[in-house]
């Protein structure tokens, strides 16, 4: 399991980005819509092969299904809603991310775990995963460098310890902290110092 992205939700993609940008100091980028899911998304290209997104409910889509990233339930005020790592792995941990399906957007194809009720693993605290199809380049190559670096990426959870230990991640940036109720804190490098968020 290896982080591959993580992503801030908020009921209107507009406002979701502008509050990021305001407070990382760099522009996010036009990225694209999920029509299966009703959503559209900002990127931004972070260092070390990273990236993140703003991702919001699409207002001109009218779903009948649940929406991905908990998005039926889309906040007013953004926050940090979900973390994805990639693994070749979905079958040791379906019982809890739910089933991999397979989805596309332009030339990017990928399959990703996503519950049926459209919920996060464990409130999120567990990570989304994904596997991007061969022949797809990761789209964290396809962004310009933005001077953005993710240093920490901390995950609150009131089982934390349990959490971690079934996630087996490796990453120094990733740390598992208990908390009252599930939420996530990330520390940024950026051109106007370190930020968190």
């Amino acid at each position: 399991m290896e982080l591959d992205h993580i992503a801030l939700t908020c009921a209107d993609l507009e406002t979701g980005a502008r509050w990021l940008s305001d407070r990382l100091g760099v522009p996010l980028l036009p990225g694209g819509k999920h029509a299966r899911f009703g959503t559209h998304n900002r990127l931004l290209g972070l260092a070390d092969g990273l990236y993140l997104e703003v991702i919001a409910p699409d207002p001109s889509v009218h779903m009948t299904a649940p929406r991905w990233f908990n998005l039926d339930h889309a906040p007013d005020v953004p926050r940090w809603g979900n973390w994805i790592c990639r693994t070749t792995d979905f079958t040791t941990h379906a019982a809890t991310t739910g089933p991999a399906i397979a989805m596309s957007r332009g030339d990017l194809q990928w399959q990703i775990t996503v519950p049926q009720d459209g919920s996060l693993p464990m409130q999120g605290a567990f990570p989304t995963l994904i596997r991007w199809d061969k022949g797809t380049a990761h789209p964290a190559t396809r962004l310009p460098a933005s001077g953005v670096r993710l240093l920490r990426w901390e995950v609150h959870h009131p089982r934390a310890r349990s959490v971690s230990a079934a996630c087996g991640m490796a990453d120094s940036r990733v740390r598992f902290v208990d908390g009252s109720q599930a939420h996530f804190v990330a520390q940024f490098e950026t051109p106007q110092g370190v930020v968190t968020i």
